[in-house]
């Protein structure tokens, strides 16, 4: 049986080499190191899968902002999400997404922003962030750069540029 829950401290070695193995290099790994650093980072939104004794998954949530003409608005990334490779196509990253956002909502988040395959996020109902008035940082397809509105209406009368911590910079 598989479970999703917050991550533990002694875990963290764990989680680096979840990141290294599903992304075949280090750098989304050291993100979540460098995260674990920023003085807004909450434990409680870097969650894991747990298979029996096994750690097999990770998602991370971390706050962002959206720069808007409004006054800047809090948002998260989802970023990044790691499943082993052994143990991906079985629904693992799609219940560390479900575990994940049903946390940011009851921690109270409005809007999580993701970069990845449209194909998937897609399922949960993130739409492209161009539609909703909001710019990416990065040079990436539209379609791929993605926000989900956890409050319906949490983005009436927000657009701008979606800016990250510079440590992202490094993905």
């Amino acid at each position: 049986m598989r479970i999703v829950r917050s991550e533990d401290f002694i875990e963290y070695a764990g989680i680096f080499e979840i990141n290294r193995l599903a992304f075949g290099q280090e750098n989304e790994a050291k993100l979540v190191e460098n995260i674990r650093y920023l003085p807004n980072f909450n434990s409680a939104l870097s969650l894991v899968a747990v298979e029996g004794d096994r750690l097999v998954g990770h998602i991370l949530f971390s706050e962002i902002a959206i720069v808007s003409p409004q006054g800047d608005v809090i948002a998260l990334a989802l970023a990044p999400l790691a499943v082993l490779p052994q143990f991906q196509n079985q629904g693992v990253g799609s219940q560390l997404v479900r575990a994940g956002l049903k946390q940011c909502q009851i921690l109270g988040y409005k809007i999580v922003i993701v970069l990845g395959r449209p194909n998937f996020y897609s399922r949960f109902g993130f739409v492209p962030a161009i539609d909703k008035g909001l710019r990416s940082p990065f040079s990436v397809p539209d379609e791929a750069f993605m926000v989900l509105e956890l409050v319906p209406g949490a983005l009436n009368g927000v657009s701008g540029m979606v800016k990250y911590p510079s440590l992202f910079d490094c993905v």
